[in-house]
């Protein structure tokens, strides 16, 4: 259910890794639907919690998660959010911390949508989904330097979702850490 589950499911259909980073406790799982796929990520891969475990769940829990997002990842893409979503509260703590932030050209251009604007003016950076290259031109290089390798080898630690995971992984970025 939703952008996060899919794109997870996705990596590791891929055979990649990937971390998930909860805003819940290690031993709760939200939805309740992903259970199986929280106790799978939990054995095969990386999960993060910053909440004790038992402790209740509450609706600050999610911006808090998004921030520690946005503090691990090398680059944060936001390829689809409305004003209040959780995205863009991590693209505005990707820009605070320093870290690239990326937004996908159709979010720009949603005239709905005012936050976008104000995070170029902050140093977003729009991407189009045919040039990849300025997200990988930020993203560490492995020993031998070759970008491509380093995406295929290296643990990149990435904020992406569902439909730029949909539209360029299969392509272009096979790399083995999706933060979601």
């Amino acid at each position: 259910e939703g952008i996060d589950t899919a794109a997870h499911k996705t990596a590791i259909e891929e055979g990649g890794k990937t971390i998930a980073v909860l805003g819940t406790p290690l031993d709760t799982c939200y939805p309740k639907e992903n259970s199986k796929l929280q106790q799978e990520i939990i054995r095969d891969h990386l999960v993060i919690s910053q909440f004790p475990l038992k402790s209740i769940v509450q609706r600050g829990n999610f911006p808090m998660r998004n921030r520690t997002m946005a503090l691990i990842s090398h680059a944060t893409v936001i390829v689809e959010a409305g004003d209040t979503s959780g995205s863009l509260h991590q693209g505005w703590e990707a820009l605070r911390l320093g870290r690239p932030l990326f937004i996908l050209e159709s979010i720009v251009n949603d005239k709905k949508l005012k936050c976008p604007q104000e995070m170029i003016k902050y140093g977003a950076i729009v991407l189009s989904t045919k040039d990849l290259k300025p997200v990988l031109d930020v993203l560490p290089a492995s020993s031998d330097d070759s970008r491509e390798e380093s995406c295929c080898n290296s643990s990149i630690v990435l904020s992406l979702s569902l439909e730029f995971i949909s539209s360029m992984y299969s392509s272009v970025l096979s790399t083995e850490s999706f933060i979601l």
